[in-house]
């Protein structure tokens, strides 16, 4: 095999322009046969950019696109890519929320036809929901949209590695375990390491840097378009990677934080509330100006608890104690957080539209003013607060909520899983902010399946089946305690 053929992917000179923004500024990059390449950078720095020209649902501007050898610059395509044995894990999701499990997989594998290809479909999606994600707890004939974000991250992931004899040769996983928890990340990143060693290739982008360190062979940073640095995945540390990105925050380990002590009993409880499963025993309880975690494996209750304390909020229902106005931040930001036909301005000024009629109307100036003041002030990369909503990244999309959150006059903000495809930049100066909103006596429900965010909480509950099941201060809180609560005790 000549060296042109051992690389499934030679991109060269590549660029993409959206409008004034640069996304590409000529970026080189080659895949290998048979490894891991890591992809890292801040949102923005054109990652997402990239896999969607080498996923062939973007056309670059200029460049070479060179796959298995052959130039096919200006004839590349989705069709083309899934001929050569190229496939993309979107970091926003593509399935069909209306169809089951098996009817998406069809979707991906057209040759599936005739009679019974419904049952063929099944047990193809589930034989590698299997394989991949062990106790998964997916059907084939679940409808998408009834699954939760991580279910929903799971079935995606499985189709990508189906087959049914068409070539599969490299990959693209977008921030693959933004919505899973630890124990299921750990699964998927082991069987990524596994078809690795069998000759498949892959390419990660992720922002947690502990994956992309301990499981890539080769890891290329990128930042403002632009291939900035490329090396073997030993040859980075966690200081080295955030050096090459760029990172412009002061970088400290979260437990190295400084930490606000709290005296639990001296502020008044804002929120006091109890799982539908949970009659009696632990009650989750938040005092303002508390940052309050959940945490447990995915889809155990916790994203219930806070529509629940929600829910009670709007609806001034007085089954749970929910002591003042609330904001939202979702994590499924595609489904249940931006309005997509809107402006940047807009989402994030829509949950403060009281503070800003003037005679009955809207003032467009004032939305404008509480958009630029946000967009300084927790630093969304654009060029006009005007633009669409889904002309940011994903990350700047997901700091457009959290402006929303805190702009609001909410007193009590609900968080589930809102770091999902976050930089590690971006994530320190949200962290940061949290902190000093909650100085000021704002209080935090943060559902989080990163256990690094969990040490910026004051405390932490664990739910397991639907109830509260560990109480831990942040004094007592590590992995190994979450952990051991989230799994029952084998009899």
């Amino acid at each position: 095999m000549n060296a042109s053929q051992s690389h499934i992917v030679t991109l060269e000179n590549v660029t993409k322009h959206f409008g004034a923004v640069r996304a590409l500024g000529g970026v080189d990059l080659k895949v290998h046969a048979g490894e891991c390449l890591g992809l890292v950078g801040h949102n923005g720095a054109g990652k997402s950019t990239l896999m969607n020209v080498l996923a062939g649902t973007l056309s670059p501007d200029h460049g070479i696109l060179g796959i298995h050898g052959a130039d096919l610059s200006g004839r590349y395509n989705v069709k083309a890519a899934g001929e050569n044995g190229i496939r993309c894990v979107f970091q926003e999701l593509s399935l069909c929320p209306n169809l089951t499990v098996a009817e998406n997989a069809r979707i991906f594998h057209p040759t599936l036809t005739g009679f019974g290809w419904k049952r063929r479909a099944g047990n193809m999606i589930r034989e590698k929901l299997d394989e991949i994600f062990p106790g998964h707890g997916v059907h084939p004939d679940n409808v998408i949209g009834d699954l939760s974000i991580g279910k929903r991250q799971m079935v995606e992931i499985a189709r990508a590695f189906t087959s049914t004899g068409a070539p599969l040769h490299l990959v693209i996983l977008d921030e693959p375990t933004s919505s899973l928890d630890a124990v299921t990340s750990g699964q998927l990143l082991d069987f990524v390491r596994k078809v690795v060693n069998q000759g498949l290739s892959c390419i990660l982008i992720s922002h947690v840097l502990g994956e992309v360190l301990s499981y890539c062979d080769r890891i290329v940073v990128m930042k403002d378009g632009l291939v900035v640095e490329t090396r073997p995945g030993a040859d980075f540390t966690r200081d080295t990677l955030v050096a090459a990105m760029g990172n412009v925050v002061e970088q400290e380990e979260i437990e190295e934080h400084e930490r606000r002590e709290i005296q639990r009993g001296t502020t008044p409880i804002v929120v006091e509330a109890r799982s539908d499963a949970q009659r009696d025993g632990a009650a989750l309880v938040a005092h303002r100006g508390e940052i309050i975690g959940l945490a447990g494996l995915a889809g155990h209750g916790q994203t219930r608890m806070l529509l629940k304390v929600y829910d009670a909020a709007m609806r001034k229902r007085k089954s749970l104690k929910v002591d003042g106005p609330v904001a939202l931040v979702a994590g499924d930001r595609q489904t249940d957080g931006i309005f997509h036909l809107w402006s940047i301005s807009q989402n994030v000024g829509v949950r403060s539209l009281q503070s800003m009629i003037r005679h009955g109307l809207i003032d467009p100036d004032a939305e404008a003013a509480l958009g630029r003041a946000w967009q300084a002030r927790i630093k969304i990369r654009t060029p006009d607060m005007n633009d669409n909503i889904l002309s940011l990244s994903g990350g700047n999309q997901q700091k457009a909520l959290f402006a929303r959150a805190l702009a609001s006059d909410a007193e009590i903000i609900l968080m589930d899983d809102p770091m999902r495809g976050v930089d590690v930049g971006t994530k320190l100066e949200v962290y940061d902010l949290i902190r000093e909103e909650a100085e000021k006596g704002r209080t935090f429900l943060w559902y989080t399946t990163e256990t690094d965010e969990l040490y910026n909480c004051d405390h932490t509950y664990v739910f397991r089946d639907g109830v509260i099941v560990a109480d831990l201060p942040r004094d007592q809180l590590s992995e190994e305690k979450i952990l051991h609560s989230s799994f029952k005790e084998s009899a």
